[in-house]
């Protein structure tokens, strides 16, 4: 588990602790906003080559996860996976 000194840790707690999740492909939400970041390590998500292109979203896919974040962080964020 990371340590509560972690640089990815800005106070997400506020709105992504118990938070439900699911595993999903990215796609752009319209042409004007073509890519997203993790919550926690800013990685993009985008269709884009070089860019991450599956991760872990809120249902209302407002919020992504990395993988390698999630990983790190779902015991302390106590992550609910749909």
């Amino acid at each position: 588990m990371p340590d509560k000194n972690d640089w990815r840790l800005l106070n997400q707690e506020e709105y992504l602790m118990n938070a439900k999740l699911i595993k999903s492909e990215y796609n752009k939400p319209s042409e004007k906003w073509d890519h997203d970041h993790c919550a926690f390590c800013w990685d993009k998500f985008s269709e884009n080559d070089g860019d991450l292109h599956e991760g872990y979203c809120t249902p209302d896919k407002k919020y992504w996860i990395c993988t390698e974040c999630f990983e790190d962080f779902k015991n302390k964020f106590d992550f609910i996976l749909e």
